[in-house]
């Protein structure tokens, strides 16, 4: 993927990871255009920012979704990455009957949403120069959190799903996914000031280095998440899931 010079556009950019993300694309010389659900969240997010855009979109509505592209492609025709980032995330006490409300709108959001935005983009990517795709798993795509059983499926799902395309649009469309461990962000309560989670700026500038490298990886994984990522091959998938058990 090039530095500069790109037409980003950028789900959930109004906050945490995205904003991150889009506001250094931006600074980096990029065209960004980011959404979400809050507008006065996007508004803030590139609020003295030009060539930096705002859409309010809700990634679970398909006739939405559809409708977004036909407008964004129209208006920014050059649009030649999507980071499907749009995520959402909630604590699960499976031990009893319990209300699947929180569980489907994981699913929805952060499995679904990136496919619909996908499905919606792809034949506008195919015809871009150095077109892109990047999906934002998690480590807990590798080992789960046991608190959070449907979000580490969806993260899993979406990791499992990026991997399958790849091969797919090899020489149309570029497909990288980037693998945050627990970063300071709003996710979950309190995940901002925990001082076990990764400073956001840092996070952000880690994976800045790693995309913007002579060769993009396919896998972008900060140093803080690799214990996660590379725990089944080597041995110590049990010992990483007590670990995260303990936290449940």
């Amino acid at each position: 993927m090039k530095q500069t010079g790109n037409t980003i556009l950028v789900t959930g950019g109004g906050s945490g990871i995205g904003q991150a993300l889009a506001q250094r694309w931006h600074d980096a010389g990029n065209h960004v255009i980011v959404t979400g659900r809050r507008r006065q969240a996007l508004d803030q997010a590139i609020a003295g920012r030009a060539r930096m855009h705002a859409y309010v979109l809700d990634v679970t509505a398909p006739d939405a979704v559809a409708s977004f592209a036909r407008q964004v492609t129209q208006e920014h025709p050059r649009i030649n990455v999507l980071v499907n980032n749009a995520g959402i995330y909630s604590a699960e006490k499976i031990g009893a009957h319990r209300d699947l409300s929180d569980a489907e709108g994981m699913i929805d959001t952060n499995i679904l949403g990136p496919i619909r935005m996908m499905n919606a983009f792809i034949d506008h990517l195919a015809t871009q120069a150095e077109a892109a795709i990047i999906n934002v798993s998690s480590g807990l795509a590798f080992v789960p959190y046991p608190a959070a059983p449907t979000y580490s499926a969806t993260k899993a799902a979406l990791h499992a799903y990026t991997a399958a395309i790849r091969p797919l649009l090899e020489g149309k469309v570029e497909v990288i996914e980037i693998v945050p461990p627990q970063v300071q962000t709003e996710l979950s309560p309190g995940q901002s000031n925990d001082p076990n989670s990764m400073p956001l700026d840092a996070f952000a500038d880690e994976v800045m280095a790693l995309l913007h490298a002579a060769q993009t990886p396919t896998e972008v994984c900060v140093e803080g998440v690799r214990y996660f990522r590379e725990a089944e091959a080597n041995g110590q998938f049990d010992e990483a899931l007590r670990m995260l058990a303990k936290y449940s």
